[in-house]
């Protein structure tokens, strides 16, 4: 996948490195991740902002923190060249490399243990201890020496109750070097309606956090949530302390450019509020085939710029349906798009929106645009979640699945998508809808992992 191997480039870059991992999800990483790059780059250091696994919404918090553009790392989805060559560029220009795990520490294959244990870099473990004393300093020691040769941080306790309590979890560690400190449960002088709880300065949604460019005051809440790191051993280390992490990232050999499979055509993508789930790798890739990127918002816009194709992202439309009903101009917009027969590719959310009706979790229903025949229904149990590959005109495209709806459609299904490591079943994984010049599924794909699968949805039948 990806871009293949040829001759070595430059020399190993190195810089401090951190990844920051938890033993399971919900323990505060993200918030831990974003204040700490707030932090550093409050204090003028450049910060570079990685996350482990294919999540869209963490992102969003880590380019504020850091003013950086943030790139998803996996060894699977992204690969291990792709991973090596953004960890080798960062180390070049940055005083710090931050890297958000997912989940718990060792969940998935590959898991940010994985990651960790691939490029040698140290792992800092959040821990609620919200509701334990003495096993804080077990569980820190199992994530330690769960598996040999893990490179590890130290441990940071996260919605501790007061002083007293902290002191506890500190003397309940074998190792008294890997207290990084304790964030308490209250912050003081947290933003604006952010509550008390400091899990809460980053509130979330049924899909993960919400994201960072719909709150106003996010960047006070950041702010807020660095003032308190800002008081743990972590948050008081100088430039010269964070040398004990730094990392050797070798020179990644040189990758055969992307062909300009798309050079001349113009691909319109819509970004919103409803439409926002967006790799930054993805356009750069669009960008490397040649294409001309044009951002639209299917909210709020009433046509499409003048394109050539259209790539409708995931996101939240169950929460803006209203508004999407109402734009009659956006539709009729796509509508005489894909009647021109120009190739729109609609990923989750953007499937969603083009269906005819959707049933919401409170059983009210709402009209779509109606170009795909059939409706959607969200649910409050999780649908579908974890890595898939998608056979496109004889290409395969990486990437993920995560949605709380399903559908009910009689559009056409060309294919479906599997797991890592296994055989398309016709009765299983994620549909791939054709209707006209609309591919649609809730496969959100990695487009550097195949560009020749990007240019067929893209570029028509002849890409």
């Amino acid at each position: 996948m990806g871009a293949a191997v040829t001759l070595p480039t430059t020399a190993a870059a190195r810089c401090p490195a951190l990844l920051i991992a938890a033993p399971a999800s919900g323990q505060g990483k993200t918030m831990v991740t974003a204040a700490l790059a707030r932090l550093q780059a409050r204090q003028g250091r450049r910060v570079r902002v990685f996350k482990c696994g294919p999540d869209f919404l963490d992102p969003h918090w880590h380019q504020l923190a850091s003013g950086a553009p943030v790139h998803q790392l996996d060894l699977w989805m992204t690969g291990q060249a792709d991973c090596a060559q953004r960890l080798h560029a960062a180390a070049q220009e940055a005083d710090l490399i931050l890297i958000e795990g997912v989940m718990g520490l060792f969940d998935g294959d590959p898991s940010a243990a994985d990651l960790a244990q691939h490029f040698g870099v140290r792992v800092l473990a959040v821990v609620d201890a919200s509701a334990m004393a003495g096993t804080f300093g077990a569980l820190a020691f199992g994530l330690r020496h769960y598996r040999p040769g893990l490179p590890w941080a130290g441990v940071l306790a996260n919605r501790v109750g007061s002083a007293r309590h902290a002191d506890m979890l500190q003397g309940g560690l074998y190792d008294a070097d890997d207290w990084m400190g304790a964030l308490m449960r209250v912050q003081s002088g947290a933003a604006p309606g952010a509550g008390k709880a400091g899990a809460a300065l980053l509130p979330e949604r049924h899909l993960g956090l919400v994201a960072a460019h719909e709150l106003a005051d996010s960047l006070e809440r950041l702010d807020a949530a660095a003032d308190a790191l800002a008081a743990t051993p972590l948050g008081q280390m100088a430039l010269d302390d964070l040398q004990r992490w730094s990392v050797d990232f070798p020179a990644p050999a040189q990758a055969v450019p992307v062909p300009p499979l798309l050079a001349g055509r113009t691909v319109a993508v819509g970004r919103d509020a409803a439409f926002c789930f967006i790799y930054a790798a993805n356009v750069q890739c669009l960008e490397q085939m040649g294409a001309r990127v044009m951002f639209f918002s299917p909210l709020q816009d009433a046509a499409l710029p003048d394109c050539d194709a259209v790539w409708l992202p995931g996101g939240y439309p169950e929460l803006h349906t209203a508004q999407i009903a109402a734009n009659t101009g956006m539709q009729a917009s796509l509508r005489a798009h894909v009647a021109a027969g120009k190739p729109l590719w609609a990923e989750c959310g953007g499937m969603m929106a083009l269906f005819e009706s959707i049933t919401l979790a409170d059983g009210s229903q709402a009209s779509l645009w109606g170009l795909l025949p059939g409706r959607v229904t969200m649910q409050k149990r999780l649908a579908a979640l974890g890595p898939q590959q998608l056979a496109v005109a004889g290409h395969t495209l990486r990437g993920h699945t995560f949605h709380y709806s399903t559908s009910d459609s009689s559009a056409p299904v060309v294919a479906r998508t599997s797991r890592p490591g296994q055989a398309q079943a016709p009765d299983a994984g994620e549909a791939l809808y054709r209707q006209g010049s609309i591919h649609a599924s809730y496969f959100h794909a990695w487009f550097p992992s195949s560009p020749k699968a990007v240019a067929h949805l893209l570029g028509g039948e002849n890409a």
